[in-house]
């Protein structure tokens, strides 16, 4: 674990004392958030196996209700079937429902594919837009959805507000809200422009490894410093250590395809033992 740079960074139990905090010392603090979690994450990345905007955005709406996981065990068939909108749209409804059957709501999603993949096809000559305003007139995706392929498939940027998104906004009282848009609004003030996609990057890993829904690991995070939610999860080192997760935890990552410089293992494929 040592390598990934987390037990090393733990500082001390010296916590700030508990009282209101000016505004402009928490955009500080959460700027220095940002820095300290490329220095843990400088890997980070989009966790969603894709080759172009069409299978980034296709894979963005099955991963609704699902993770990265399943999701990229799932698209290497049903792109190898359907590597453009015109083969999905004109594809059988019925046979595309058992290709992503594993994502769950398999029903729902393959109207959203086949629908967006018409979409597509009809009204942009079959090239995925470039636009939020295009990209949210397209079935099954919304705002999340857009960022999502924005920031990765184009390189505009965007915050992914998704639920470990939210989750740690307000661990570290970047907001007070719930809701995503709000916290999208609210978080951009924070933060300059050029760093939104890349930030959300941090903190969705940082979610899924560290900072966990129900158990977060706070004896293992490197920036407890920071978090005026210390002690919401478990402090004791060793015990915290055990509840890391993929390559923090040593274990296989999300994605079959990582990135060069991803220091975990690939996830296995469909079968393979995930």
């Amino acid at each position: 674990m040592g390598e990934h740079g987390v037990s090393k960074r733990v500082k001390g139990a010296n916590r700030k004392p508990v009282g209101p905090e000016s505004r402009l010392a928490m955009v500080r603090r959460a700027r220095k958030i940002n820095r300290e979690l490329a220095e843990v994450y400088p890997y980070a990345h989009p966790e969603l196996d894709f080759r172009n905007p069409f299978e980034l955005l296709v894979a963005t709406v099955l991963s609704a209700q699902t993770n990265d996981l399943r999701v990229n065990q799932t698209t290497p068939a049903l792109f190898a079937k359907y590597p453009t909108p015109e083969d999905l749209a004109a594809a059988v409804p019925e046979e595309v429902e058992e290709l992503i059957r594993p994502t769950g709501f398999f029903r729902a999603k393959t109207k959203s594919i086949m629908g967006l993949a018409a979409a597509l096809r009809d009204d942009f000559g079959g090239e995925v837009p470039g636009r939020l305003e295009d990209l949210v007139k397209l079935p099954g995706v919304g705002r999340k959805t857009a960022f999502v392929v924005l920031g990765n498939a184009f390189g505009v940027p965007g915050i992914t507000v998704d639920t470990h998104f939210i989750r740690l906004a307000r661990r570290w009282r970047w907001t007070e809200s719930d809701d995503p848009v709000k916290i999208e609004a609210e978080v951009a003030t924070v933060f300059p422009r050029s760093e939104w996609t890349m930030l959300s990057h941090r903190v969705i890993f940082h979610g899924r490894r560290i900072c966990h829904a129900r158990r977060p690991a706070c004896g293992a995070c490197p920036i407890t410093h920071l978090c005026p939610s210390y002690g919401e999860g478990e402090t004791d080192p060793e015990k915290a250590r055990k509840l890391l997760k993929y390559e923090m935890g040593g274990f296989p990552g999300q994605r079959l395809n990582p990135p060069p410089d991803y220091p975990g293992t690939p996830a296995p494929p469909l079968g393979g033992g995930a």
